[in-house]
């Protein structure tokens, strides 16, 4: 069965790159751009095995909507991975209840590996070079 993942950020070229990147792993990505988007894409999806959610959006951040898919039991045991430019905020990812955390950019030439350490069940926090 192939592998989902949903990637929630406002930056369209951010999606399409990191959808790519999902693609060439052989998972099948599903974007949102907005809140009600990702809660149409939950709705809609019947597997989600991956989250990747950006921490900054216009009218709210990543913070804030981590607490809404920790409760979803759809999501019970899906890691959701923040992903950003504010890698400072790599500790406050971690205590709001994200799974890991990869700084933006991603790293073309790691993200197979970290993506495959993510699926094994290991929480990565790695922010760049």
């Amino acid at each position: 069965m192939t592998k989902t993942a949903l990637i929630v950020d406002d930056n369209p070229e951010n999606l399409d790159a990191l959808a790519l990147l999902l693609r060439k792993e052989g998972f099948k990505p599903t974007t949102a751009q907005t809140l009600k988007e990702l809660y149409a894409a939950l709705d809609t999806q019947t597997q989600v095995d991956v989250v990747f959610l950006d921490l900054e959006f216009p009218n709210y951040s990543g913070f804030e909507v981590i607490g809404t898919l920790r409760r979803d039991e759809r999501l019970t045991n899906t890691p959701i991975v923040a992903y950003s430019v504010h890698t400072s905020e790599l500790n406050e990812a971690r205590d709001a209840g994200f799974d890991s955390f990869i700084g933006k950019p991603l790293m073309v030439d790691r993200f197979p590996a970290q993506l495959q350490r993510i699926m094994a069940g290991e929480s990565i926090w790695e922010v760049g070079n």
